[in-house]
């Protein structure tokens, strides 16, 4: 009977001891860790900002001016000169067109001003049907205390855009007070154009710096300079919108503007 006794003492020690062994096992085992939540997607990269120029509208090319040209009267030989901040193309190889699209219907649009309110120079920004020739916008433009970018928006209280349609704009600087020599002067065309549906649901997910990208890509030069132009001029010392803000620059040949800085008139 005792050596029964020993024998039940030991199975049950031996099973005891398997058993902790085996709860040893399962708890070292290391528990599946969840799957990572997607990250965010990442701004563009330096460099990797394409603009895609589209079709020219139809019927005659819009044409256009970038720069402002020579000398006039008594302003100054500057350099780098009065700028619009548009995509510049030829085609054909014989027409300049300076000209871009929106999606807005009061769209913002920003020059390079080498003059400043020192000099008394007046200056006016002008928006014409480009097919009738009536005037649509009229404004007298205070020039900044620095040279610098400016933006000039459409205010909300002039009629909207209407889709499809040429808008020529012109940018003037006169070189006297009475507005007696021809100006300085930039010139293009815009046209209010809507995004398609797929392209609506890339922008409503996208961050604003992302929609920069987008925009450009997607040929809406406006929309894309002026939610970069907004951001910078919100963080001003921020290095990445600095240098997307060079690179979209440089995409159209203005790479050299991009030290400019932006100024209020």
């Amino acid at each position: 009977m005792k050596l029964n006794l020993n024998r039940i003492l030991l199975v049950f020690t031996l099973s005891s001891i398997s058993l902790l062994s085996s709860f040893s096992l399962v708890v070292g085992q290391s528990i599946p860790t969840q799957p990572s939540q997607p990250t965010s997607p990442q701004p563009p990269k330096s460099g990797t900002i394409k603009v895609d120029l589209p079709n020219l509208p139809p019927g005659p090319a819009p044409g256009g001016r970038r720069f402002g040209g020579a000398r006039r009267g008594s302003c100054p030989d500057v350099k780098p000169p009065l700028t619009a901040l548009v995509p510049l193309t030829e085609q054909p190889a014989s027409v300049t067109n300076v000209w871009g699209l929106t999606t807005q219907a009061h769209p913002q649009l920003w020059f390079y001003l080498p003059y400043t309110n020192s000099s008394g120079y007046p200056a006016e920004f002008v928006l014409l049907d480009d097919q009738t020739k009536d005037s649509v916008y009229n404004s007298a433009i205070a020039l900044p205390a620095k040279a610098g970018i400016i933006k000039v928006p459409v205010p909300e209280n002039v009629p909207s855009l209407q889709l499809g349609k040429q808008y020529r704009w012109f940018f003037n600087i006169y070189c006297d007070p009475q507005k007696q020599s021809t100006p300085i002067y930039v010139e293009g065309v815009i046209v209010r154009k809507n995004p398609n549906q797929s392209l609506v649901k890339q922008l409503q997910k996208a961050q604003p710096l992302q929609q920069v990208a987008i925009y450009a890509e997607n040929g809406y030069w406006y929309d894309a300079l002026t939610t970069l132009g907004k951001l910078r001029q919100t963080n001003p010392q921020n290095r990445t919108l600095q240098t997307q803000w060079r690179d979209l620059l440089a995409a159209v040949g203005l790479g050299e503007l991009a030290v400019q800085p932006l100024v209020q008139p």
